[in-house]
């Protein structure tokens, strides 16, 4: 993995990451860039069975949720690694298939003005774990008692806002959890 590189060919993979998938990639990538993504933003909208909660209690976890934009991380994938890394992106993302993949722009951040068609993991608000509307403090209570095989739900969050901060992004309904955590 290198943080930047600038060879690339029309055939390498984009992905676009806004959890988890921007301090734990798990794939080998070219390049690193901060990007945005417009008509969705991040969300803390899913109810984790797998990852962060179990069915009996389950966590809560990010999904770009329609409507606003989001600032996250666009990942630059070499074309000899981007079938080895949609397969990862789908086992990983799609355990319950809560998420309807997609390829949509993202504008890097960078200073060029590229706009780079990415692949991304839209929340399904049909989907019996999407939770629609909480209140902080109903977020606050299923984050506390989330755990499952990816560990803490507490965890994810935390991870997800210092990793948000050291890029200089500020998210205030994770600050506002964080916080409390």
């Amino acid at each position: 993995m290198s943080a930047s590189s600038t060879a690339h060919t029309p055939a390498d993979l984009w992905v676009f990451a806004y959890g988890s998938l921007m301090w734990n990639p798990g794939f080998i990538y070219e390049e690193r860039v901060a990007g945005r993504l417009i008509g969705a933003h991040r969300s803390l909208c899913v109810r984790s069975v797998h990852w962060r909660g179990t069915p009996e209690r389950p966590g809560l976890v990010l999904g770009l949720d329609r409507g606003g934009s989001c600032v996250g991380v666009a990942f630059r994938v070499a074309a000899e690694q981007a079938e080895t890394t949609l397969a990862y992106l789908r086992e990983r993302e799609q355990v319950t298939n809560i998420y309807r993949e997609a390829t949509q722009r993202v504008w890097l951040k960078d200073g060029s003005e590229r706009a780079v068609a990415a692949v991304v993991f839209l929340v399904d608000r049909g989907h019996a774990q999407y939770s629609g509307p909480l209140t902080r403090e109903e977020r606050l209570h299923i984050i506390r008692q989330g755990h499952g095989v990816g560990g803490l739900n507490a965890d994810y969050v935390l991870a997800t806002a210092r990793h948000l901060q050291e890029m200089g992004l500020r998210d205030e309904e994770l600050d506002w959890l964080a916080a409390r955590l």
